[in-house]
């Protein structure tokens, strides 16, 4: 059994294969956090500290014991109004005005398999690979019921939470704040790494010092952003990759969040993670409830890099669905930095065929096919295709794509309408905006209601109206400003808006996903302004930034990678000097950083070489050989390329008997010193056959252990931004 409940103690105990989570019902009722850490047996109340805390006031239910206060103890979903003063999962306020509840512990439930979310995006697995725990919480003054979800997935060392939250009062409540997961740890010092950036470089891993206070990141944007990532760890001061503990959560939502590392007054730290409270206050009337979107949690005691594999492999097998899943992704070449808005059906069709050619899978015609768009002022909302300037219509284009030798993929913001659009000008109350309050414009656009049903029937009915007119297998799903104005024309209580807005785009995208369960949905924001969990749910790759310059793409990859399968990644060779940066970079080395991601290119194949186009030849030969390597393989970070000249990882197949490992040199001196790496995810003991991309490295067969003891000498004869790769695999002895 996963969980386990004793009767004689009332702890619930969650087992994973590496890992034991532990609460405790006291014997006020109140359900107390005991332990989350290396498994173990036993109970832990051990680890409590009752003791006159002087200013922290105790419940009333303690009588005289002032040795009992919620302000101190380690709680299992902390409220506001029990007299704990840290940050709380659960702020309601009742229709008189008053703030508080009081939840107590009534009983638990355990049931086999993994529970599922009505609405939301969650974790699934099969009955034999999971186990829920159900936690039943009562606030009787307000008729409140509070339950607390675990979902236990043992093999991955994987568990995950959810809340759902009940008005069965008579009265009206509202929720101001609802977290889905909290651990309070009664001691320790520790970090906290979080996932900072901005537009084109998102996702740059920042490590701090827990002190003090509270630590908090979020996203008020109407998307998890660019600007921080909804997932988190928590650390020792001296955690490594490869040694050390650390507690992780992944937010499995693409809205407003906020997680937080607090440590208070008594040198305790609680990590929290939740729906963010900007612009929040969700109402309930009797017969109501609310569901926290799910956190997904692991522990790991021997370094970082355990942690990321079990979020691959979670995300990667329990979160991705459908066709693509388990198989390979088409490798496509996009349109957008071939020729932006200016092109024609006839154009297209001739890069479709320069494609088939080099031997790329699939075209993907991007912005600027439909309503009047030759730019980005315009046309957003009207999706029928501009037939004067393809020259012919959508199902003529996708057949002519199609003879020519490649499949059709195409590119959509259906979120979002221009005011220049006749969509707008029929329909300006669908927009979100404030009355009487000039809008914020971002690229010129404004974002749709996604939580009125007929702006989310129009969507789905346009989205389906495109993808009926041919063979198109791949939808590129673009999302390209943040909310700002958040005001609905039907809503009785703006500040359910923003979270009803994500549930609506949720409902488009799994009616999407029943009607169309081959078609590949690619999510996008600004490129990675909405990578999450959720969005992986329905969209199993997103493009990982709009910044494909190899050497920048190299830190941000490196970054998305603590969280995020590369099977994940959307990551393409574009043409050099790169678009974004001015920078140009060796061809391989940009075919190297991208495939390490889903592969493909942006670029125009007729202003290529005749040298680069044998080279692509080449790149996805290499490609395809590997393909199931580099998407199942555990993935391993050498170094760090913030801090390191020589940027290196590897993908290692889980038995040990392959794998890929990439160098790219980020700097030259004169006279350089001698670099190493070390290779991790070897089989010890064993001999591997190493080839290397370099023409002067000649073939050998080294020991594992000297390979991940001592390392791997990078080539002198490396420049700035070269590449080497190295191709592993088990031999005998020579």
């Amino acid at each position: 059994m996963a969980i386990i409940y004793d009767n004689n103690t009332r702890t619930l105990t969650l087992h994973t294969e590496h890992s034991t989570y532990q609460m405790q019902a006291d014997k006020y009722d109140y359900l107390l956090h005991l332990y989350y850490g290396r498994r173990t047996e036993g109970c832990m109340e051990y680890l409590l500290d009752f003791a006159d805390r002087g200013m922290s006031g105790s419940p009333y239910d303690a009588g005289s014991d002032r040795t009992y206060s919620l302000d101190a103890l380690p709680q299992e979903f902390p409220v506001q109004g029990t007299g704990d003063f840290r940050s709380p999962m659960l702020v309601v306020r009742a229709s008189n005005g008053a703030f508080g509840c009081d939840p107590k512990y009534t009983g638990h439930e355990i049931v086999r398999g993994k529970y599922s979310l009505e609405g939301l995006p969650a974790v699934y697995a099969d009955d034999d690979e999971a186990e829920t725990l159900k936690v039943f919480l009562r606030d009787d003054r307000l008729g409140l019921d509070v339950t607390l979800l675990y979902g236990v997935l043992p093999s991955l060392d994987i568990i995950t939470r959810s809340v759902i939250v009940t008005n069965n009062g008579d009265d009206n409540l509202i929720v101001q704040r609802l977290g889905t997961a909290c651990i309070d740890f009664a001691g320790g010092d520790y970090d906290m790494i979080t996932f900072c950036g901005r537009h084109a470089m998102e996702r740059i891993p920042e490590r701090q010092y827990v002190s003090r206070g509270a630590h908090v990141i979020g996203s008020r944007r109407g998307a998890s952003s660019h600007q921080y990532n909804p997932f988190v760890i928590l650390t020792d001061r001296d955690t490594t990759e490869e040694a050390g503990r650390c507690w992780s959560m992944q937010f499995v939502y693409s809205g407003g969040f906020s997680a937080e590392a607090e440590r208070d007054q008594y040198g305790q730290t609680r990590l929290q993670m939740g729906l963010s409270g900007e612009k929040f206050a969700y109402p309930l009337h009797p017969g109501e409830s609310l569901t926290a979107p799910e956190v997904i949690m692991c522990y790991s005691n021997s370094g970082i890099e355990a942690l990321s594999h079990s979020h691959h492999k979670c995300l990667r097998d329990h979160v991705c669905r459908g066709k693509y899943k388990d198989s390979a992704r088409p490798v496509l070449i996009n349109s957008w930095e071939a020729s932006y808005f200016d092109f024609t059906g006839e154009s297209i069709i001739r890069l479709a065929s320069e494609a088939a050619e080099l031997g790329i899978d699939m075209l993907v015609l991007d912005d600027g096919w439909f309503g009047t768009r030759d730019d980005d002022l315009r046309g957003l909302g009207d999706w029928n295709a501009n037939e004067d300037k393809l020259g012919c219509s959508l199902a003529e284009l996708i057949a002519g794509v199609n003879k020519a030798g490649v499949r059709f993929g195409i590119w959509m913001e259906p979120e979002m309408v221009n005011e220049d659009s006749e969509l707008y000008q029929m329909h300006p109350d669908w927009a979100l905006a404030v009355p009487g309050k000039k809008p914020v414009r971002g690229r010129y656009q404004l974002v749709l209601d996604l939580s009125r049903k007929e702006v989310r029937d129009w969507m789905y009915e346009q989205i389906t109206s495109v993808l009926d007119q041919g063979n198109i297998e791949y939808l590129k799903w673009d999302y390209n400003r943040s909310i700002a104005d958040v005001y609905s024309q039907t809503a009785e209580f703006q500040g359910r808006v923003m979270h009803d807005y994500m549930l609506g785009l949720y409902d488009v995208l799994e009616r999407l996903f029943v009607r169309y369960p081959d078609l590949l949905i690619e999510g996008c924001s600004g490129g990675g302004g909405r990578f999450d969990a959720g969005m992986l749910y329905y969209t199993p790759q997103i493009w990982c930034s709009d910044n494909t310059d190899a050497i920048d793409r190299l830190l941000i990859q490196y970054g998305t990678s603590y969280g995020y399968p590369s099977c994940t990644v959307g990551a393409h060779v574009s043409a050099c000097p790169n678009h974004q940066t001015g920078r140009t970079v060796p061809f391989a080395t940009r075919a190297a950083v991208a495939m390490s991601g889903t592969f493909g290119y942006e670029l125009d194949p007729a202003r290529l070489t005749d040298e680069e186009r044998l080279s692509i030849r080449s790149q996805l030969e290499e490609f395809r050989k590997d393909e199931e390597l580099r998407r199942t393989g555990l993935y391993y970070r050498l170094t760090d390329p913030a801090k390191d000249i020589c940027a290196a990882w590897a993908h290692v197949a889980e038995d040990g008997s392959r794998a890929i490992v990439t160098a790219v040199l980020q700097n030259k001196h004169g006279n350089m010193t001698n670099m190493y790496f070390r290779i991790r995810g070897l089989k010890q003991g064993a001999f591997y056959k190493v080839s290397c991309s370099l023409a002067d490295e000649e073939d050998r067969v080294l020991p594992a252990d000297a390979l991940m003891e001592a390392g791997i000498r990078v080539p002198r004869v490396l420049n700035e931004y070269d590449c080497a790769v190295w191709h592993l695999e088990i031999c005998d002895r020579m």
